[in-house]
């Protein structure tokens, strides 16, 4: 059945949806210092790890970018900074050229 629950701006619906895995009243168990010490190392691993993968994806997107970019000499590698400046410019330049054409 729908309960009325405030919210921050105002009363909100809630379709009698609770959280998985607890019954209503089951008690929780007390932490340890040491289990709520475990829990936060997991939960940092976790956050690294997530970042590790976004910093992957960024660079490995950053290595294509570059890979279609003109670039003189052909060695040399650009900053992120660089790439995404001179992808706008060069983008700028490309939607000129065929504006003037």
């Amino acid at each position: 059945r729908p309960v009325e629950a405030p919210g921050a701006r105002g009363l909100r619906r809630l379709e009698g949806k609770r959280r998985p895995g607890r019954s209503r009243g089951a008690p929780r168990p007390a932490r340890t210092a040491e289990t709520a010490q475990r829990i936060k190392r997991s939960r940092r691993l976790k956050a690294n790890n997530r970042e590790r993968n976004r910093m992957h994806n960024l660079n490995a997107a950053l290595d294509a970018l570059r890979d279609v970019l003109p670039t003189f000499p052909e060695d040399a590698k650009l900053t992120k900074i660089e790439t995404l400046r001179f992808a706008h410019n060069y983008i700028w330049a490309l939607t000129e050229t065929l504006r003037l054409a």
